[in-house]
């Protein structure tokens, strides 16, 4: 049984109070409806993540492992060469957008070509790099959505915590602190009603005994 409040039991507090519990009662419906939505976002990203997660660790197990058998069969100096010097740059423009009152990141991917996909002579190596830097080229965008994605859902996790803690603050604690103290206050200021009464009573029959 929730406590109550320690307040005076006057009918301005009750007012008060009264005024209270109602906006506590809204903002826990409010919480409560942004608590569900929340969940149903959270859903959706996660999944999301986890379609690229399995798509991301298939196409990454096939490229490295079409990478093993490259360097199998061919000389690893040759190898070494051949990827020493990249053919492309990337660069990350982070920003955010608003999920639920909830900044979440938003990765754009910037590549700039500074020579052949292929920087190195096909004689030297085997098709087997070939296929597996093609694969990992095409693998990057869905790694860098997959970084945004789980990072959305950690801190759509992280708020929807913090929103529950919230909602059951309300719910389990204030409103029914609040709800108590309302009943306390209106028993008591019952009482003293009713102890007027019984005295105004008293002293009108005392006033008509002295006039009898």
């Amino acid at each position: 049984m929730a406590g109550r409040l320690q307040v005076n039991p006057t009918r301005m507090e009750l007012k008060r109070l009264k005024t209270r519990l109602k906006t506590a009662q809204r903002g826990h419906k409010l919480l409560k409806d942004k608590s569900d939505e929340m969940i149903r976002r959270f859903m959706e990203f996660a999944k999301e993540n986890k379609s690229l997660r399995e798509e991301v660790e298939k196409e990454l197990s096939s490229a490295l492992t079409t990478f093993v058998v490259a360097k199998a069969v061919s000389d690893e100096a040759a190898i070494q060469q051949a990827v020493a010097m990249p053919s492309k740059t990337v660069s990350l423009d982070m920003d955010s957008r608003n999920v639920m009152s909830v900044l979440v990141p938003v990765i754009n991917i910037k590549e700039s070509q500074s020579g052949e996909t292929y920087p190195y002579a096909f004689s030297s190596v085997t098709a087997e790099l070939d296929s597996s830097i093609e694969a990992l080229n095409k693998i990057l965008h869905k790694m860098v959505k997959l970084a945004e994605v789980e990072k959305t859902c950690n801190m759509l996790a992280i708020e929807i915590e913090k929103n529950r803690r919230r909602v059951n603050a309300l719910e389990y604690v204030m409103i029914p602190q609040l709800e108590e103290t309302i009943r306390f206050i209106t028993m008591k200021l019952d009482e003293n009603e009713r102890s007027n009464i019984v005295r105004l009573v008293k002293v009108k029959s005392m006033i008509a005994e002295e006039r009898g």
